[in-house]
């Protein structure tokens, strides 16, 4: 099996081709498997495939996204929202430190969505630079639940290649934090 870890690319040019409902659940059930917050699950995902609804996604891009023309040419984007109140919370207090522990949820979440993609021959980008009320009233996302990021996913059209990454002992440090 290749290495997910390695090749997996943030695309934004897919082929015009549409992922198979198999293959799409492969990925869902990957994404079902995510680790959370005592196992609560916060996450919400709205599949996205109408043409219409995904030029309406790319229009509330941030100016001069690079994700724009993905957003409509991917076959599917996921939307990834989720409860702020339901992950780092127990009987309705926080008990983590960090108010927002949902977003560490959906990023394990889509993390998954991402890697189980990448080993099925698909590509897919996380956006996060978006009118985030807009979206939400697109999809009909309800109150106490958020919308955090979108994800185009296809088969990929090209090949990016790896960016940079720092070196382990750049950012590894053993039984205390040492500057460098």
């Amino acid at each position: 099996m290749e290495d997910i870890f390695t090749n997996r690319r943030s695309i934004r040019r897919f082929q015009d081709r549409p992922i198979d409902p198999n293959t799409l659940s492969e990925v869902l059930e990957a994404a079902r498997m995510a680790p959370s917050w005592g196992n609560l699950q916060c996450w919400e995902l709205v599949i996205v495939q109408a043409a219409a609804d995904k030029k309406k996604l790319a229009e509330l891009l941030s100016a001069k996204n690079p994700a724009s023309k993905c957003m409509e040419s991917a076959p599917v984007v996921i939307a990834v929202c989720g409860n702020p109140l339901k992950s780092g919370y127990y009987k309705e207090q926080q008990v983590t430190r960090y108010q927002h522990w949902f977003m560490y949820d959906l990023g394990l979440i889509s993390e998954n969505i991402c890697l189980k993609a990448c080993a099925l021959g698909l590509g897919s980008v996380i956006v996060g630079s978006f009118d985030h009320k807009a979206a939400e009233e697109l999809l009909h996302i309800p109150a106490g639940c958020e919308l955090v990021s979108l994800l185009p996913v296809g088969y990929p059209d090209h090949a990016p290649a790896p960016p940079k990454r720092r070196a382990l002992s750049d950012f590894v440090h053993y039984d205390r934090y040492t500057a460098s």
